[in-house]
């Protein structure tokens, strides 16, 4: 049996979700630690759940790698009480972050300052995907014709 060795390359597009993805899991793991809530480097169970659940949503951000930090953010995809525990987490993980994962914790202050991006375009909205609507569903005026 021939086998290929398959060059390992780092795509540079997700470079920046894995690093905050490594910032919320520390932030949890610190929370966790410094409330008594697990036991040495095993999380809680709610504690657990949060950062699987923001693995989840930092997955399946529709802005991809460019975007913004989640509390400049207009997609709100956290429901309202993850929201609330992973902002009481970050509340008080935040400022211990800077003692215990300085570059991590530097690196994240520098994604705050990214300016927010627009909303991508749907994928069945076809003048998105043109700069001005040139097939004659809108008429002169940009509005549909009745």
């Amino acid at each position: 049996m021939n086998r290929a060795l398959v060059e390992f390359r780092r795509d540079p597009r997700f470079v920046r979700r894995a690093r905050e993805l490594k910032t919320i899991k520390a932030m949890v793991r610190m929370y966790c630690r410094g409330h008594a809530h697990g036991e040495g480097d095993v999380l809680c169970a709610a504690c657990a759940e949060l950062a699987d659940y923001a693995a989840r949503r930092l997955e399946r951000c529709v802005f991809g790698d460019a975007k913004p930090a989640c509390s400049h953010c207009v997609v709100h995809c956290y429901s309202a009480g993850m929201r609330e525990q992973i902002r009481a987490v970050m509340r008080w993980a935040g400022p211990r972050m800077l003692l215990r994962h300085p570059l991590l914790a530097m690196a994240h202050l520098m994604d705050e300052r990214r300016p927010v991006p627009s909303l991508p375009a749907r994928r069945g909205d076809r003048c998105a995907e043109q700069s001005v609507c040139g097939d004659n569903l809108h008429g002169p005026g940009g509005k549909q014709d009745a």
